[in-house]
Parts: structure tokens; sequence; C-alpha cells
């Protein structure tokens, strides 16, 4: 199958963890890997076999060059990654065990993608022949300049012809600049894609509307789909030019033991909607949850152009493809389209 190019915009960041479930105030060393979620995207889309580039901004030093050649070797275009700045960003991972929760302390600030400016990123040559332009609401969160790069971003995909990708991922510790609005700005967004991706905490965040709860203990839960369906229809009235919404759903029975599944509300015609459910996955031995929701994104937008007239397709491959993430260390999905395919 040849697939059009998706470009994927983000931060690119470096991940400090401890091993065997430490947590961060035990031990003596950390291990590292490159992540970030629109990188995650980029990665779980050139695995399964598309051609994607993606955009940052990384300094010009062993730890920004080291960043670019680890995802080259995973078959990312970098051709556009831009150099400058002083840092890369990083966060620090504290992974559940038992009862006891994940936990993230990021070090982010002043880093090379949140100074990027409108004007810095020749958006007109990234874009020519793209598919898809895939952002977060991350980008929009690090800085004030960075929010405007995506919108600048995003006025050209629009000039272009390009559909938005958009991935709320609300990051509540991140939204520190002097008026920062993080409904507001996020809600922007919304505005302007085609495709989006949220988990359910985050649509609730987002659009205020509480909705139906997902509180399954095995794969036999029935899904409140009359419910759900009139939920998802206020949220089109208000957020019109978005076609496809996938929610991932999720509920953690414990730190290895999660139940997953995933909503779908799609349109071919722009006008006559539909909700379509996925199976429930029940995932007992979770590995790493980290990047789940960037792997559901990167299914939805391969199985896109792979099953383009089969919406129901498209949701279970988006799901087969994300529970695979819980079973690799790491924010990338290296799960292959032949292994998405045999799960199916």
């Amino acid at each position: 199958m040849k697939t059009k190019k998706i470009v994927t915009f983000g931060e690119l960041l470096l991940r400090f963890s401890k091993d065997q479930h430490q947590r961060l105030t035990q031990g003596d060393y950390f291990t590292s890997k490159y992540g970030g979620s629109e990188a995650n995207v980029a990665v779980s889309l050139a695995t399964l076999g598309d051609q994607v580039e993606y955009v940052t901004r990384l300094p010009e030093t062993p730890v920004g060059r080291a960043g670019v050649l680890r995802l080259q070797e995973l078959g990312v275009g970098c051709h556009h990654v831009l150099f400058g700045g002083s840092r890369i960003g990083t966060y620090y991972f504290e992974p559940a065990a038992g009862m006891r929760s994940a936990k993230v302390v990021y070090d982010r600030a002043n880093s090379a993608c949140s100074e990027l400016r409108p004007g810095m990123l020749p958006w007109h040559q990234i874009l020519q022949g793209a598919a898809v332009l895939h952002i977060s609401g991350i980008t929009a969160a690090i800085s004030r300049s960075s929010l405007e790069a995506t919108l600048e971003a995003l006025d050209v995909a629009d000039e272009m012809g390009v559909s938005v990708s958009y991935d709320i991922n609300y990051r509540k510790n991140l939204w520190k600049y002097d008026g920062a609005d993080p409904r507001a700005t996020l809600s922007m967004l919304l505005s302007r894609c085609d495709f989006m991706f949220g988990d359910a905490i985050e649509f609730e965040y987002l659009c205020q509307r509480r909705q139906p709860p997902y509180t399954a203990t095995d794969t036999h839960f029935e899904m409140q789909m009359q419910e759900y369906g009139e939920w998802f229809e206020q949220l089109h009235q208000q957020f019109p030019r978005c076609r496809k919404w996938l929610m991932g759903m999720r509920n953690m029975v414990a730190s290895s033991r999660h139940l997953l599944t995933a909503l779908l509300y799609t349109s071919d015609d722009g006008e006559n909607y539909r909700l379509l459910r996925a199976p429930i996955h029940d995932i007992n031995g979770v590995v790493d949850p980290s990047g789940v929701g960037d792997a559901f994104m990167a299914g939805l937008l391969h199985a896109i152009q792979a099953f383009p007239n089969d919406d129901q397709q498209q949701l279970n491959y988006s799901l087969a493809a994300s529970a695979l993430k819980n079973t690799i260390p790491g924010d990338f999905n290296l799960a292959t389209d032949e292994e998405v395919m045999a799960l199916l």
C-alpha cells in the first residue's frame, strides 16, 4: 500500500526513568529514552509502513543530534528538523506498581522547541504532498510562541488543503506562561481539526460535559451507546469541522491490568454521523502504558489510508495498535502492521 505523507509537529523529549519499578528517590541510575507525543506518533506510523515526516526544534548538541539519529533509525523523516536553542526538554518518569500510580516530573522550560516562533519553519515546503498534519495540545502549552508557531502551521495546512489531526493532550502542569487559557486554547485547536483523539478525562475537561462512566472489569461490560451518541452529537454541534472523533477509554483494575476500548464518532460526508464501538481488550500484563494515546492516533491515521471505506476497521485497528503498545517499554510503539492485523 502506497501512503501519502503524514507530517507530525511537536517537541522531542528525553525521558529518564528508574528500572524495576523504583521510585525517583531510589537507586543510583536512570535509564534514558527519547519520546514525546508527536514523535511517538511519527515512530508508530513509520513502523506501520507509512511515509512520515517529523518537525521539531532541537539544540545543536550531541544529545539533540542523537535524538534525530534515533528517529531516522526507526524510519522517520527528519529533513525539516530545525537546530537551535540551548537544551532539549526532559521529563522524569516513575512507573506505576500495584496500587501506586505513575508519576511524571517535567523539566522543559526554555527548551529549544518552546522557543519556536512563526516564520522559523518553511511550512509550505514541509506540507508539500502531505495528506495530514498532526499536532497536539502540548505544543500549545509549552509557550505562547510555540502556540503561535502551531497556528501558523494550521493556517498553511488550510491554505494547501491538508487535513489536520489533533490530540487534546491536556497536561495541566505545562500551562505556565502569562495569559495561558488551556480550555479556550484547546477548544480553538479542536475547532480547526478534521480528525481528533482524546481520552475520556480530556473530553470531559475540554467540553465540560459529564459522560456515562466506563467501569469495565471484564470484556462483557455494556456501553451506554445511546447516551454516548447524544453526548457526541452535542460535541459535534459545538465543533462542526471535525469528521472523526476518537475517544480512548481505560479502566485500570491494577497497574498491570487495564481494560481498554474506544469509541469513534464518524462521518463520510460531513453530515451523517454514526457512533461505533470497539471490542474491549483485557490487557493483563501491562509493561509500559506511556504513549498509548499516541499509538491510538497513529493507528487511526494509518487505518484511514489503509481502510478508507471501513470505519469499523479503522476503529478496531487503532485500538489494537494501542493495546499492543502497553506491552512495549518506552514511549515508542514498535508494533508492526502484521502484528496489529494478527491481533485483530
